[in-house]
């Protein structure tokens, strides 16, 4: 029945004008018969121990990693900032660092958002285990791309059921297991959603979400919702036409949560916390805001009615939306006695979205999500934990994505796989050292000819398709506004050779590029001049 509603769908789209105004709907359609939306129901999270499996003594600690989507390092107050010109606190979300610690240069995986989440939960940079491009679809990026859409890559792109994380990788939920960890995941995966891929297959033992890159808030129609469309924006328009208001809940088939994603997100988190207090436990609370289509509470958005531009109106509300779900959170693990005892980890996958079409996200840092200067890069990233890290604590050394994966498991008391190249390290043993010691490595990234490394505060980005090179002083020019390429050619030289030879361990993509899209480096898409202006090539 599916596959004749598919060919008749196929057949009526394909009449001419109809399909060349509106062929890009044709994968929301598809979704819709393949795997239908049902109704509300309610989740039964499996019940741990009613006492704890472990001595207060001996119990490791608990694990909640919170990764905000495409979150914009000026989004929240913690740092003196704030969207809005700071008028949309973020007190949840600050607390974290006001209770532990914070990592003044914490840099994500990647540029983007499923390259990141491999990092996070491997402890390996994204092109060592091939995972280096988002996956796309040729509608999608055929659509976002335009004259920069690789038609010919299309013969060997595979299907998107084999699109995902190797199953020989190892997750942190994986090796968790160890300790006798039980592991939850919520929210965005964007790591595979054909078998071998999906998150039970991963080492999750529960997982409420959905696997695709982005998801709708609330049904666009919905009383309670104030949505912003970015009419600008092509990757916005795809989203809209195409994007679902639904989870799974352990593999099986999609239905509507029962409120905003974000509000629905975190209530069930609070819930799965209390099934969980009394044995060991690791949390991936992978939110979806503030990523577009943005989407905000309507009680959020009349609050801020402060704030005149209604997009950054829609976006704040989203961040309001958000801190209040993650002090759900926080104040659950109190609830349930089990804070002291927690570590609870906060960061973004990467910085603020150029094409939301606000110019403060990263401030004051140049770029955005999608390029490695630090606005697309350089993100919050706390670590709380009562038992072991003093309030206000803050270490000035490079970290990264790939450091969590090693940090949690030291906390754990795991040893590291012994059969593959770890990229991360366990960060907390030189943050907690009282003489706090530099962290002596290059960290790399990688996209196509994008590439990337930065040791000892400078940083060299090559774009080896044009032969554009940036060389920065971090140190000294933390906003990257004096390439001094030129002027220092030693130091070019040497970060060179480190780059490359960290490249040279890398793997072939596991896909081929799609795109190789021009992406503004200080310009929104709605604000991008005619002129000359820089630019980075960004291959997916």
């Amino acid at each position: 029945m599916k596959k004749i509603a598919l060919f008749c769908i196929s057949i009526a789209l394909g009449s001419g004008a109809l399909f060349s105004q509106y062929w890009y709907y044709l994968p929301g359609i598809i979704s819709d018969i393949v795997a239908p939306i049902g109704d509300n129901r309610r989740v039964s999270w499996k019940q741990g121990p009613e006492s704890p499996s472990h001595g207060v003594q001996d119990s490791p600690p608990n694990v909640v990693l919170i990764v905000a989507d495409d979150l914009g390092f000026n989004d929240i107050t913690f740092y003196g900032g704030g969207i809005a010109d700071g008028t949309v606190p973020t007190p949840h979300i600050d607390s974290i660092a006001q209770k532990g610690i914070h990592f003044t240069h914490g840099y994500s995986g990647n540029g983007t958002c499923a390259p990141s989440r491999a990092a996070l939960l491997t402890g390996r940079y994204p092109s060592r285990v091939g995972f280096e491009f988002t996956p796309a679809s040729p509608t999608f990026s055929k659509l976002t791309a335009g004259d920069a859409f690789i038609e010919e890559n299309t013969e060997h792109y595979p299907a998107a059921e084999d699109i995902g994380l190797p199953t020989d990788e190892l997750t942190l939920p994986e090796l968790l297991k160890q300790r006798g960890y039980y592991s939850i995941g919520l929210g965005k995966w964007h790591l595979g959603g054909g078998e071998g891929s999906r998150p039970l297959d991963q080492g999750f033992d529960e997982f409420l979400g959905f696997r695709s890159g982005a998801g709708l808030f609330m049904n666009e129609d919905d009383e309670q919702v104030v949505n912003s469309k970015q009419d600008f924006d092509p990757i916005d328009k795809f989203l809209w036409a195409n994007l679902k208001y639904a989870v799974r809940f352990n593999g099986g088939e999609r239905f509507a949560p029962d409120s905003h994603m974000t509000d629905y997100i975190s209530r069930q988190a609070v819930e799965a916390i209390k099934a969980n207090r009394n044995r060991p436990f690791f949390m991936y609370l992978a939110y979806n805001a503030p990523h577009t289509p943005l989407q905000a509470e309507k009680d959020d958005y009349d609050a801020l009615s402060h704030i005149p531009n209604h997009t950054e109106r829609v976006y704040a509300g989203m961040i309001r939306g958000l801190d209040r779900g993650i002090g759900q959170v926080i104040n659950a693990l109190k609830d349930n006695g089990i804070d002291d005892n927690t570590i609870v980890i906060f960061t973004s996958d990467n910085g603020g979205a150029g094409y939301v079409g606000l110019p403060d996200l990263n401030k004051p840092y140049r770029g955005w999500k999608i390029t490695f200067f630090e606005g697309g890069i350089h993100t919050p990233y706390f670590i709380k934990w009562p038992k072991k890290i003093s309030p206000g604590s803050a270490y000035d050394s490079a970290v990264a994505h790939i450091d969590i994966f090693s940090t949690t498991l030291a906390a754990a008391g795991i040893e590291l796989p012994q059969d593959r190249t770890i990229d991360g390290k366990n960060i907390l043993e030189y943050a907690l050292q009282t003489d706090q010691p530099r962290i002596e490595r290059s960290l790399f990234w990688r996209t196509g000819g994008y590439k990337v490394v930065q040791r000892d505060g400078w940083k060299l980005q090559i774009q080896e398709q044009n032969g554009n090179t940036w060389l920065f002083n971090l140190n000294e020019d933390p906003t990257e506004q004096n390439n001094l390429s030129s002027s220092h050619p030693q130091q070019l030289n040497d970060l060179k050779t480190a780059l490359y030879k960290i490249d040279q361990q890398m793997i072939e993509p596991l896909w081929p590029n799609l795109v190789e899209i021009p992406i503004a480096v200080d310009y929104t898409v709605n604000a991008r001049p005619q002129e000359h202006h820089e630019t980075i090539i960004w291959a997916n």
